[in-house]
């Protein structure tokens, strides 16, 4: 959860190897499911849209050259329907080519958001520069990222697709570079080079970090549903698609380019009695126990308040990993194997990993990899860190759970004395981590993801608190605005539900500081109106933080 502990939207994919009247009409629902109510199907749905893609197809620029997939669909309760794309170009996988059409409940077009507007086409297909050259560029990339690291094994896989995230549609190589520490820690960089010149083009990190009954390190004692299996019980919970926590036994992965030859264990943990963990680190169950609650919390916030079925809206449960490496300072989420992994931390900088809001943190980068899929780099990538810190943090609210009850700090559990701040990062203020920005520049994008994310942290703080001092759960905040103003905020249950709507259904891989505001007026429209406080709260947040 900070530039030195990198997380996965895709994680290792690429790893070794409202109150007003329409409230009740827009609270999504599973689209493959209507509850009695007539809804459309998810097929249906991808019906319409496609048949409205064919219609307006010149107003899409959609040609016969495009290829499509469906990533996602979100079925309003009233019947409005958005099904989100993924698009190629002569067969090559294109960045910045989602759309996501929106039609009206009886599935008629009612317009749709994209990534770029251009056709996508790009002269030809055929690169001047070698795969071969842009490995190692790949590689090069890597090691200087991690200066000072040395790897035990770098490895680097070019991809040849069509970059329509900067500028006019290219042709490009997404070169993913891989590398194990002498730890076995894993460590990777996305590099994306003109195929045609050589140039660089972005570079981002691929790993996303951060970070019965049990005793919990840092919930307390807390519930849990488990399974009895031949005598013994096993923390798999059936309640929430199977979910379960294992045992990483303190070994890593082994994949090279999506390809595992070997990963750490997930050793499904057992127990006798149905009472887990001692509270202490000493016992491992105990992390395992907030594994699982973290797991669980986040699942009832995003299904109770979203209508959200699991991390892919599909009804299935991810896994957990606890004790994976060797004093691992990191946590994240893995869409390769739709897992959760922990590190233990080396007990200076970092406790285990396992708090709360961490693990809302990192299954919502989970989330975003099935919606928005926020390109991690420039302002979307800090949007794409900021919707986990902003969800992250409402998952803690939602649990209201006294012993780590909701605030707008990031990772406050996990940080020991070595780490020398009081949590990770810091929402009313994000510049009290000593690097974050609170306010947006046209250079916020030049950033660590880590640190653009500010002007959004700030953001949501603003919108649910308001500006000034005040002190919320015994946690004393005193939040500036850019603009001299005072913001009066609307609660962290509408800005949840505000910024979820404008993630599935507004955003797109591309989404800048300027296409939030847009998404975030769009959604309180949907929620509450145009004409209510809420949209005028969300505009004035903005405007607050500098983003017009």
């Amino acid at each position: 959860m900070q530039p030195s502990m990198r997380r996965a939207t895709t994680a290792l994919t690429v790893a070794i190897g409202v109150t007003a009247l329409t409230t009740a009409l827009l609270t999504p629902s599973a689209a493959s499911a209507d509850g009695g109510r007539g809804l459309p199907s998810r097929a249906t749905a991808v019906s319409h849209a496609d048949a409205a893609i064919a219609d307006h197809a010149g107003r899409l620029a959609v040609t016969p050259a495009q290829g499509r997939t469906v990533r996602d669909v979100v079925t309003d309760t009233d019947g409005a329907q958005h099904v989100r794309y993924d698009r190629t170009y002569r067969g090559l996988p294109v960045l910045g080519g989602d759309l996501v059409v929106h039609l009206a409940p009886g599935g008629a077009y009612a317009g749709a958001d994209r990534a770029t507007r251009s056709d996508l086409a790009v002269p030809t297909i055929t690169p001047a520069v070698t795969a071969s050259t842009a490995a190692h560029k790949g590689i090069t990339a890597l090691r200087t990222a991690h200066h000072g690291t040395t790897f035990r094994q770098a490895k680097a896989k070019p991809q040849l697709v069509v970059d329509a995230l900067h500028g006019a549609p290219r042709l490009a190589w997404r070169t993913t570079a891989v590398g194990l520490d002498t730890l076995g820690n894993p460590a990777a960089r996305v590099v994306l080079t003109d195929a045609r010149t050589g140039t660089r083009i972005d570079a981002w990190d691929a790993l996303e970090t951060a970070t019965g009954d049990g005793a919990s390190l840092y919930g307390g004692t807390v519930p849990l549903e488990t399974t009895l299996s031949s005598g013994s019980y096993q923390l798999t919970d059936p309640t929430r698609g199977s979910t379960y926590t294992g045992d990483a036994q303190n070994k890593t992965d082994l994949c090279i380019f999506g390809i595992c030859i070997s990963r750490a264990p997930a050793v499904v943990f057992t127990d006798a009695d149905n009472h887990w963990g001692t509270g202490t680190i000493a016992d491992r169950s105990t992390a395992a126990v907030d594994a699982q609650y973290g797991t669980n919390e986040t699942w009832d916030y995003y299904k109770n308040v979203h209508g959200r079925n699991g991390i892919a809206n599909d009804g299935k449960g991810s896994y957990n990993r606890v004790h994976y490496g060797s004093s691992y300072n990191n946590a994240f989420w893995d869409d390769s194997c739709f897992c959760m992994t922990y590190g233990d931390g080396d007990g200076t900088t970092f406790g285990p990993l396992v708090s709360l809001d961490v693990a809302g943190h990192e299954m919502s980068h989970g989330v975003t990899s099935r919606t928005a899929a926020l390109t991690y780099s420039g302002e979307s990538g800090g949007l794409n860190e900021a919707t986990s810190d902003i969800m992250g943090t409402l998952v803690e609210w939602y649990a209201a759970n006294s012993t780590d009850a909701g605030d707008y700090l990031i990772g406050e559990r996990i940080v020991k004395s070595g780490f020398g701040k009081a949590a990770l990062r810091f929402m009313d203020k994000p510049s009290k981590d000593g690097n974050s920005a609170d306010c947006w520049s046209s250079s916020v994008g030049n950033l660590d993801v880590h640190y653009s994310s500010g002007v959004a942290n700030h953001f949501a703080y603003l919108l649910a608190e308001g500006s000034g001092s005040k002190t919320i759960n015994g946690v004393a905040y005193d939040s500036p605005t850019c603009n001299n103003s005072t913001v009066t905020g609307i609660g962290h249950d509408k800005l949840g539900k505000i910024w979820y709507r404008a993630l599935t259904v507004y955003m797109t891989s591309s989404t800048n500081y300027a296409g939030a505001r847009t998404a975030t007026l769009k959604a309180a429209t949907d929620l509450y109106g145009a004409s209510g406080p809420e949209y005028a709260a969300v505009a004035a947040a903005w405007s607050a933080v500098s983003v017009a």
